[in-house]
């Protein structure tokens, strides 16, 4: 019987996948990776108990904070919109993940998101909750071990399956926050770890019309509160420098070229101009088709249609149909 570990967190995903990992006649071992509190460890361990799974438990607290929240909040505070999930997916979580496997003999690791890994190729998930986007730094060695049960299910199905599965998470809510920050007050979290940005101008073509609170409370796309000479203003781009926001009409936002550094290729990088599809945030609405060009340490996209409000941190994600590609930070 082939061993998998799994990343297990009491969720319903993670305990939907250890029943369908079962099911498929794998030897199933959940880690458990304590970064929050003492509840969240004690649902995970009686729902391990219960679908009958032994669950190891690994302390990541420090390399946490050393790997993901220490970049996030360096990030956030250069004016940019760093995103701590796929930060923590290839240097902590399937790292992890892999040593574990590595320590009891075990071929495969898997999660509970929802994309697909075939072929040691990563694909997207079902549309409704397709979380490719979040993988896009995985690295080929991780993704060639890589299981993703919930590829070809939506959320509604898992409920379902997690209902036929006498689970007692089949209605558990998902956790939405950033697992650092489990009250959302990113400011105070940020307030603790360094001194914050102060008070610095907005400005319109050039023009200071105001004055903000403070670059690391604003992120790009969003709406300046209020109007401009009767129109919605929306911020453009954050300088760190300078301390000041940019900010834009709505039309000004969209952008048809994105500079991507970093780029991590789960393909062979190409040696010519690629067509593409590309994603530059973690919504479903905009998967323009573009061509990328390498050019030395980044890589250059050209959109056939403009993006919105392409922000400085987030990853630009490039597909070949339902394939990923790769993804990097947008600069």
């Amino acid at each position: 019987m082939k061993k998998v570990v799994l990343g297990f967190s009491g969720g319903v995903d993670s305990a939907v996948c250890a029943r369908l990992l079962k099911d498929a006649g794998f030897e199933v071992h959940g880690l458990y990776m304590d970064n929050t509190d003492e509840r969240a460890l004690a649902d995970a361990v009686s729902t391990a108990e219960y679908i009958g799974i032994p669950l190891h438990i690994r302390d990541v607290h420090r390399e946490l904070d050393e790997l993901v929240c220490s970049r996030f909040a360096e990030s956030y505070l250069r004016g940019e919109t760093p995103n701590p999930c796929i930060i923590c997916n290839p240097t902590l979580k399937f790292r992890s993940l892999l040593e574990y496997a590595d320590e009891i003999g075990a071929e495969h690791i898997a999660t509970g998101h929802y994309a697909r890994a075939e072929g040691g190729m990563l694909f997207k998930g079902m549309p409704s909750n397709d979380q490719s986007y979040m993988l896009c730094r995985i690295r080929r060695e991780q993704l060639d071990r890589l299981i993703l049960p919930l590829g070809r299910y939506e959320k509604v199905q898992v409920r379902k399956l997690a209902e036929g599965f006498t689970l007692p998470v089949a209605h558990k809510p998902d956790s939405m926050e950033i697992c650092f920050i489990p009250d959302k007050d990113y400011i105070s979290w940020l307030g603790k770890r360094a001194p914050l940005p102060p008070e610095g101008n907005f400005v319109f073509h050039g023009e200071v019309i105001g004055r903000h609170e403070g670059i690391h409370r604003y992120t790009v796309g969003q709406r300046r509160p209020g109007l401009y000479n009767e129109r919605k203003l929306y911020i453009a781009s954050i300088n760190a420098e300078t301390n000041e926001i940019e900010l834009a009409l709505w039309e000004e936002l969209f952008k048809k070229t994105v500079i991507a550094r970093d780029f991590n290729w789960l393909c062979n990088t190409p040696s010519e101009p690629v067509r593409a599809t590309v994603r530059v945030r973690h919504t479903k609405w905009e998967n323009p088709p573009c061509t990328a060009y390498v050019e030395g340490d980044l890589v250059r996209i050209e959109c056939d249609e403009p993006v919105r409000a392409p922000a400085s941190g987030q990853s630009a994600v490039l597909y070949d149909g339902d394939r990923v590609l790769g993804g990097g930070f947008i600069v």
